[in-house]
């Protein structure tokens, strides 16, 4: 039998730029006098909050212009909410900025680096307590196709942050193919529920997965492991987005598509577009170039949209030399 205990120390005082977040936990743990110390194979799970504010990541302000500072790209707006992807990769309402638990008129921003925020706590815990123990530093995000929220790992050192069971075989004999359990987000997952929103706990101990933690020398792959690359992910922008930057149609723009779409996928989105009257085949001169043919009725309706069209795909499209073809477009994949 397998099990966890995770317990969410009260009593941690308010951490302000210096604040040695190790101490301060090892304090509340009752390192030393009997209470709930430290074990070697613990997993230490810290609030990203409490983070940024030892590390002087506070500032004065709305988030209005710190939101354009920590965006890397919007993915998304709708009303208020605005979905960005940071430039640690995060995808998060607001950048992750934060103006709760904090002074009227401030903000809190995510750590620059919570990796390298995670690594040196896990070194401190060590310097201070001789444990060998694995660090997650979270924060709290909302999920596409869930309501409400869960707290995830945004910086993680000394632990494996995902398991992967692919070519296991399961107790039926089917092979795994692509199960990877993101245990650093469980492990996240299950401190908040000792934490709590409110109850002023920013720390939590996790105890029971000890097979997680790694020696002392190896700081893991950190929480980036956990962050799809621009174009991996099949939802780079919001549905309404994914519309107008493709009729935008800039290079910089194509990232997030992903690489270019085969071309029987290209071809069946053209055929779904046109109802069915467009004509698409590979080129007699250069069979990686796909043809369209549209009927002359359809020609003036259609040909604006194979562009777009092209460029969600990966795709560029292209007018034909002769401006008399009856090829109404060249599609060629794009190229890096």
């Amino acid at each position: 039998m397998t099990s966890l205990a995770v317990h969410a120390p009260d009593g941690v005082p308010e951490v302000v730029e210096g604040t040695d977040l190790a101490a301060v936990l090892l304090t509340a743990l009752g390192h030393g006098t009997g209470g709930h110390d430290l074990v070697d194979g613990d997993l230490v799970v810290v609030t990203s909050k409490v983070v940024s504010k030892s590390e002087g990541r506070v500032r004065r302000g709305d988030r209005a212009q710190a939101l354009v500072d920590e965006t890397a790209r919007v993915v998304a707006r709708r009303g208020p909410t605005t979905i960005v992807r940071t430039h640690h990769g995060l995808t998060m309402a607001a950048a992750g900025i934060d103006a709760s638990n904090v002074e009227l008129g401030s903000i809190v921003l995510l750590p620059v680096d919570p990796d390298a925020s995670a690594r040196r706590l896990r070194a401190r815990l060590h310097e201070l307590s001789g444990r060998v123990v694995g660090v997650v530093v979270t924060d709290t995000a909302g999920r596409a196709w869930r309501e409400g929220q869960t707290d995830i790992a945004i910086g993680a050192a000394g632990l494996d942050v995902a398991e992967s069971f692919a070519g296991r075989v399961d107790a039926h004999g089917n092979e795994l193919a692509v199960t990877a359990p993101a245990v650093a987000d469980e492990v996240a997952g299950a401190a908040e529920l000792a934490q709590g929103k409110l109850g002023g706990r920013p720390f939590a101990v996790l105890r029971g997965r000890a097979d997680l933690v790694l020696p002392l020398d190896d700081p893991g792959p950190g929480a980036t492991a956990l962050v799809r690359p621009e174009g991996g992910d099949l939802f780079g922008y919001g549905a309404r987005e994914a519309v107008v930057r493709a009729l935008r149609g800039v290079a910089l723009d194509q990232a997030p598509f992903g690489a270019p779409a085969p071309p029987q996928e290209l071809v069946a989105a053209v055929d779904h577009v046109s109802g069915g009257t467009a004509t698409t085949t590979p080129s007699a001169g250069d069979p990686t170039v796909l043809e369209v043919r549209l009927a002359p009725a359809d020609r003036p309706r259609l040909a604006a949209l194979l562009a777009p069209l092209a460029f969600a795909h990966g795709w560029s499209a292209h007018a034909p030399d002769d401006a008399g073809s009856a090829v109404a477009a060249e599609l060629r994949p794009r190229t890096p």
